[in-house]
C-alpha cells in the first residue's frame, strides 16, 4: 500500500477507523480527508491520522489514488457528481454504505462504472464519529466488495489489498446479490424484533406483565430493537425492494406455521424447530436457537497473539468457565470483536466485572 494517496469525504466512526487502520499498516501512506466538522478534521491532523484536510470537493483529488465516500447514504450520489470531474485515470472510488443498490445505480448514471466498487465494512459500534473510531475496528470483520460490470481487476486486487491490510476479510459480491443477503439476515431482524416488541407493547395488559416477565430468549432476539431509528429508516428505504421480497416470504412462514398449529397437524412444529435448530447450530457461532437464553458478551480486543489468551487466563484464575469463545466477523450491531459465551448468569456476571477491573472495553447482549 506504499505511496497511496487516500482521500475520506466523511470522517465518522467508519471512515475514520479505515483511516487510522491504514495509518497503522503503513504510516507513509498520505490521507485527504474533508468533512463540515472542522474540529474533527483538525483533531484527525493532530492525531497524525489525516495529512491534508480539504475545504470541499476539488482540485486536490486528483491526485488521489482512492476516493471513500464515508457520508450517509443519502449523499453520497451527490458527492459522486461532484468528485466525478477530478478522478484521476485509475483512480478508486468506493463507499462503505450498508445497501449497494442505490449506489450501484448512481454511479451507473454518472458514467463512474469504470472508477467505481461498491464496499460495505460490516462492522460498527452504538457510538458515532470519528472519537470513536479505532484501527482495529474492522479486525476480523467482513468487507464486503461490489464492483461493477467495467470495475478493472486490478482495482479489485487493490481493494482486496487495502481490506486484508487494516485486518478485514475481504468477500467480492454482486452488489444485488448482497443487498438480497442483507436484506435476509440484517435488514427484516430487525424489522421483526421491532415489529415483536410493538407487539409486545400493545398486548400487555394495565400491570405490564409482559414487559415484567420479559427476559432471557425474548431480549435475545429483540436486543436490535433498539437500534437507531434514523438510521434504520434510511437502511430500510434503501433497500425496499428486496425486503419486501424476503418480508413476504416470511409472512406466508407465519401463515403456514398459523395453519400447522390450528390444524395441530402430526410433527410439523416439531420439523420446525428440528430444521432451524439444525441450520442455526452449522453456523460459525455455533450457539444454540435464538429462544434459548444466552450468557454472552463481547469484548474489544486488538487481533495480535495472545490476545485471546490473556483474557482466558484472566477468567480461568477466578474459576470462571467459558462455553464458548470465537470472533464476530459481523459486528454492525455494535459488538467487539471477540464473543465470549458462559454457561449461567452467574459466570457471565462475574467474568465482567473481572474484565473491566482489566480496562477492557466490553459489549453487552
Amino acid at each position: 500500500m506504499a505511496h497511496i494517496t487516500a482521500a475520506f469525504i466523511g470522517l465518522g466512526l467508519i471512515g475514520g477507523s479505515i483511516a487510522k487502520g491504514l495509518k497503522r499498516r503503513d504510516p507513509s501512506i498520505r490521507i485527504m480527508a474533508y468533512m463540515r466538522t472542522r474540529q474533527t478534521l483538525e483533531k484527525a491532523k493532530q492525531d497524525g491520522i489525516v495529512d491534508v484536510i480539504l475545504d470541499g470537493v476539488g482540485e486536490a483529488l486528483r491526485g488521489c489514488d482512492i476516493v471513500f465516500l464515508c457520508t450517509p447514504v443519502e449523499y453520497n450520489a451527490a458527492y459522486m457528481s461532484q468528485i466525478r470531474p477530478f478522478l484521476k485515470e485509475g483512480a478508486i472510488l468506493t463507499d462503505v454504505g450498508s445497501t449497494k443498490s442505490d449506489i450501484h445505480e448512481a454511479a451507473a448514471r454518472l458514467g463512474l462504472e469504470p472508477f467505481f466498487i461498491g464496499g460495505h465494512p460490516m462492522a460498527g459500534s452504538e457510538k458515532t464519529g470519528y472519537e470513536n473510531a479505532t484501527d482495529h475496528l474492522l479486525e476480523n470483520a467482513y468487507y464486503i466488495l461490489t464492483p461493477t460490470p467495467k470495475t478493472p481487476a486490478g482495482a479489485v486486487e487493490t481493494m482486496t489489498r487495502i481490506a486484508r491490510g487494516i485486518g478485514a476479510i475481504p468477500l467480492v459480491l454482486d452488489y444485488r446479490k448482497h443487498d438480497l443477503a442483507v436484506a435476509a439476515i440484517s435488514h427484516l431482524p430487525h424489522l421483526i424484533a421491532a415489529s415483536l416488541v410493538n407487539l409486545v407493547h400493545d398486548s400487555d395488559d394495565p400491570d405490564q406483565l409482559m414487559k415484567r416477565l420479559a427476559a432471557g430468549g425474548f431480549k435475545d432476539i429483540t436486543r436490535i430493537a433498539s437500534s437507531s431509528p434514523v438510521m434504520w429508516e434510511q437502511i430500510c428505504l434503501s433497500n425496499e425492494a428486496n425486503i419486501s421480497f424476503m418480508l413476504e416470504r416470511y409472512i406466508d412462514s407465519l401463515k403456514a406455521v398459523h395453519r400447522q398449529l390450528q390444524s395441530r397437524e402430526p410433527g410439523a412444529i416439531r420439523r420446525l424447530f428440528e430444521e432451524s435448530g439444525s441450520y442455526r447450530n452449522s453456523f460459525a457461532d455455533s450457539s444454540k436457537g435464538a429462544i434459548e437464553p444466552v450468557f454472552s458478551f463481547s469484548v474489544d480486543v486488538v487481533d495480535e497473539p495472545g490476545a485471546i489468551t490473556i483474557i482466558s487466563s484472566i477468567l480461568s484464575s477466578r474459576g470462571i468457565n467459558i462455553k464458548n469463545i470465537g470472533i464476530n466477523h459481523n459486528r454492525e450491531g455494535g459488538e467487539g470483536a471477540l464473543r465470549i459465551s458462559f454457561y449461567d448468569e452467574e459466570s457471565l456476571k462475574a467474568a465482567w466485572e473481572r474484565l473491566k477491573k482489566y480496562n477492557y472495553s466490553l459489549f453487552a447482549g
